[in-house]
């Protein structure tokens, strides 16, 4: 018996992939903006180019769809947030914050995970993100995506969330951030005020530099008060991290003051003082970074610099917003300025606590 043949089966009977605007656009050695531009019916390209293109859709048997038409409209109501962690409090705030603003923007929120920093593997989610239209935003604080946001084609819309910028960026670069450097420069001054000598510093690992901008700002701090800088601590970005760093903190006498860059971390160094005997915050006090939901209950509750990671997610969101609907200028800019939260883990060191 004949039967008819499906053009969207292969020989061996899988359904083949669908070809893609970029698809027809590498068949046809233009630009996939090119495409979109022939399907659209514009008017600006040249009648060669406009052969070439058609004749690569005939051949591929691509389907116009909606990811087409909104390249060609430039209109496309969706972006696509590539990341390399979706758990952390600081990432998994961050996409909370731009899934609340494009859903007020009837904007769909796409997530690629960046699984691995290698540059071939980057790029290929770099492409699957560019492939599904509308803008990216890269939320670039460890080395995959700070790789990510440098792979992102130069025509594509993107905002990238970034650490504080050791120096003011160019006015081209679509980039948010907190001041980070400056919010551990107040909590190091914080310790520094109670009467510690100097303030040890577990560090979370740096992701787009050598020393990380919390690094900086608490070495800031100990130097802008005469304080001794001893050695920072390397930590990880979780508690078993700082578990390791407390332990080792918690033998020294000396150590009255611990910042932490994050309060995972923080988390970990309490666990690693109790288990060594040490009270926080009658001999050590102990400040964290982020105010992750749980700081506040933790015995005793934890001082620490409050990150409106939420809010930098709505900021980044707007700003490609605006670019996606030309209705604004990309500008690089802080948002969401930290503020110092004083609890129960932080008090004046032995020494002023027995002479008061």
């Amino acid at each position: 018996m004949v039967t008819g043949h499906n053009s969207d089966m292969n020989v061996t009977g899988h359904t083949r992939r669908p070809a893609s605007i970029r698809d027809v656009a590498t068949a046809a050695g233009v630009s996939y903006q090119t495409v979109s531009r022939v399907i659209n019916g514009h008017p600006s390209v040249r009648p060669s180019t406009r052969e070439r293109v058609l004749a690569a859709i005939d051949e591929l048997g691509f389907r116009r769809n909606a990811t087409a038409l909104a390249l060609a409209s430039g209109r496309s109501r969706a972006v696509t947030v590539l990341t390399a962690n979706t758990t952390h409090h600081g990432y998994a705030s961050i996409l909370q914050g731009i899934e609340e603003a494009a859903r007020a923007a009837s904007y769909a929120v796409g997530i690629g995970v960046l699984e691995s920093a290698d540059e071939a593997a980057v790029a290929a989610q770099v492409r699957r993100a560019a492939d599904a239209g509308g803008g990216l935003i890269v939320i670039a604080y460890d080395p995959a995506g700070l790789r990510a946001l440098g792979a992102v084609p130069a025509e594509l819309p993107v905002v990238g969330v970034v650490e504080t910028p050791a120096r003011p960026p160019g006015g081209d670069r679509p980039w948010v951030w907190t001041d980070d450097r400056e919010a551990a420069h107040e909590a190091t001054r914080h310790l520094l005020s109670l009467g510690h000598e100097t303030v040890h510093y577990v560090a979370i690992p740096s992701s787009t530099r050598r020393t990380s901008a919390r690094t900086t700002g608490w070495r800031q701090a100990l130097k802008g008060a005469g304080a001794p800088e001893p050695l920072p601590v390397q930590g990880s970005w979780g508690p078993a991290g700082g578990h390791s760093a407390g332990l080792k903190l918690a033998k020294d006498p000396a150590v009255t003051a611990i910042l932490c860059g994050n309060d995972d971390l923080a988390l970990g160094v309490l666990r690693a003082l109790h288990e060594s005997g040490r009270s926080v915050p009658g001999e050590i006090s102990v400040a964290g970074f982020d105010d992750a939901p749980s700081s506040a209950y933790l015995t005793p509750s934890l001082t620490t610099v409050r990150m409106d990671f939420t809010g930098l997610g709505r900021a980044a969101f707007a700003l490609l917003h605006g670019v996606l609907e030309e209705s604004a200028h990309i500008a690089p800019r802080p948002v969401a300025v930290p503020r110092l939260v004083v609890r129960e883990s932080t008090a004046p060191p032995p020494a002023r606590s027995a002479c008061s």
